[in-house]
């Protein structure tokens, strides 16, 4: 089983519309695959019509596995469940910071559920909490979407800092650009030249486009309405990219 996330340190870059996206395309291609929805706002799962999940109570690792094991929803699309969110969330890092080896909880919840699922793929709050620090050490790879502007590259600036400074693998860290504009200058030339600073760039680009703000009127993925649109060939091209990839060491 791996497990992916997508994460950003910035919020209004693509991050669920990745998730989600992501999600439809590893399930056509034949995955079983649960995505989670770990962000309280809860967007990828009403983007698959999904109510936000039952309260439970987080006590310990087992109350975790289970209270998240009785909200797994089947999705609209075969092979693809989704854990909704909750506004309880929030307390996450309440619980994990009473918990021992408190870095590494979510990695083993996660693994009670290898015999299910091919692939986990979890939406990511946008920020740095204990949280954050344990859906690093649980992922094999971290997808992070990044706009082609100076504050997005400040935001993988900071990122890939954080993971130096706290001794985790850096090569688990894969941005690719996101809502990119190639009739932008500014757009261009950050997308020229920051690949040569992160080698670890996906070569796919996500276009911006106004067919993937639709998504939530349609309250489905891009690729279930609009399949030949540019960003769809995209996140299917994505989607190609990241099943070829070598999967990264693991700490």
């Amino acid at each position: 089983m791996k497990i992916i996330s997508s994460y950003s340190i910035k919020g209004g870059v693509g991050k669920t519309a990745l998730a989600v996206n992501l999600a439809y395309a590893l399930c056509e291609a034949g995955y079983r695959t649960l995505l989670v929805d770990l962000d309280p706002q809860g967007a990828a799962a009403f983007y698959f019509r999904v109510d936000s999940a039952e309260k439970f109570r987080m006590r310990d690792t087992q109350s975790l596995v289970d209270g998240l094991r009785k909200n797994i929803r089947e999705s609209d699309f075969p092979g693809l469940d989704i854990i909704p969110s909750n506004i309880a969330y929030r307390h996450f890092d309440i619980l994990l910071d009473g918990m021992k080896r408190r870095r590494k909880q979510l990695r083993k919840v996660l693994e009670e559920f290898t015999p299910d699922y091919d692939i986990i793929l979890m939406d990511c709050p946008p920020n740095i909490t204990l949280l954050s620090e344990n859906i690093f050490r649980a992922s094999d790879a971290i997808l992070v979407p990044i706009i082609p502007t100076v504050l997005s590259q400040r935001t993988l600036d900071q990122l890939v800092g954080f993971f130096r400074d706290e001794g985790m693998p850096g090569d688990m860290l894969r941005p690719f650009f996101s809502m990119a504009q190639k009739n932008n200058k500014m757009h261009r030339n950050i997308m020229d030249e920051l690949p040569m600073t992160y080698p670890g760039f996906l070569k796919s680009v996500i276009p911006f486009s106004v067919d993937v703000e639709k998504m939530g009127l349609h309250r489905k993925p891009l690729l279930a309405y609009s399949a030949s649109c540019a960003a769809a060939k995209a996140y299917r091209a994505l989607c190609e990219e990241i099943i070829s990839s070598p999967d990264p060491g693991h700490d």
